[in-house]
């Protein structure tokens, strides 16, 4: 190959590339704290050049017990966070992943774990309700997702300028065959509270499984460090690449992780490795 074929293939490579951010926190108990954090972080994100952003599961409110969040759910539409999201959004141009937050349920001390995506005008163009709810007891660790939150059952995607996104929660991440029934996504976002216990084990290889099994971008956004509530959460947000190459990480504290997706990259790589189409098992 000669040296300007290799330079046009290298342009080519790079045409439509974009850049996205993962946002980290280590969110409180105090709404409007939270939401100024959140805002900081996004400006910071913006200025780097993120047209995508996403933020962490909750990122509005880690309170001090499993029903400070259902005290501070808002209806579909309306309340504090959701006109926050959809604002900043606005303000900077920018297609934002609200991570998660508490939206009203059928049942009064319940809340849905909430993903809103909103576009470059503020509008609101996805909402996923998380579907699997963790449960973990182990030593002094006990997690009842299920005591305070209704489970979805619906599968998202969204398309937007930047390809097909499938949105996922957390705990969500330990079931493939959700993402399998996103049928060919090109990013998957991640939005994450991971408990140190089990992050520390299971969060990247987990991340990077999804990445590559899917032949997908994975956007993944957690909280990271210690909360006033006494809970310890991984971090470790990552953007992570179709072939399962980490790109950016930041493993504790408040911060903006950076990348850059490539769709003519994924394409190049699924054209050769086109494992999606080799599919033989379905669930029935």
């Amino acid at each position: 190959m000669s040296e300007g074929n290799s330079t046009q293939q290298r342009i080519a490579a790079q045409v439509n590339a974009f850049k996205v951010a993962a946002i980290q926190m280590a969110s409180g108990p105090n709404v409007t704290g939270n939401l100024g954090e959140a805002r900081r972080l996004i400006a910071k994100a913006v200025e780097q050049g993120a047209r995508l952003v996403v933020l962490p599961e909750f990122f509005a409110i880690m309170g001090m017990s499993d029903t400070d969040k259902v005290k501070v759910r808002e209806q579909p539409g309306q309340g504090q966070i959701q006109d926050f999201l959809s604002e900043t959004a606005r303000h900077f141009k920018i297609w934002l992943v609200g991570g998660s937050i508490p939206l009203a349920g059928s049942s009064p001390d319940k809340v849905r774990n909430s993903c809103l995506v909103y576009d470059e005008h503020g509008e609101q163009v996805a909402r996923y309700d998380k579907i699997h709810l963790f449960n973990l007891e182990l030593g002094n660790e006990n997690y009842h997702e299920a005591n305070t939150i209704e489970p979805g059952n619906q599968v998202v995607v969204v398309d937007s300028p930047f390809g097909r996104i499938g949105l996922g929660i957390c705990y969500d991440l330990r079931f493939p065959e959700l993402f399998r029934a996103m049928k060919n996504v090109d990013i998957i976002v991640l939005p994450s509270a991971f408990t140190e216990t089990t992050g520390k084990m299971h969060w990247e290889v987990l991340v990077r499984a999804r990445a590559v099994e899917n032949l997908a971008y994975v956007i993944a956004s957690a909280q990271g460090g210690y909360h006033v509530n006494g809970r310890e959460t991984h971090g470790n947000t990552m953007v992570v690449d179709p072939w399962g190459r980490v790109l950016d990480r930041l493993p504790r504290g408040s911060g903006v992780v950076m990348a850059e997706v490539n769709p003519a990259y994924k394409a190049s790589l699924r054209a050769s490795l086109p494992a999606l189409s080799h599919r033989t098992l379905y669930q029935c």
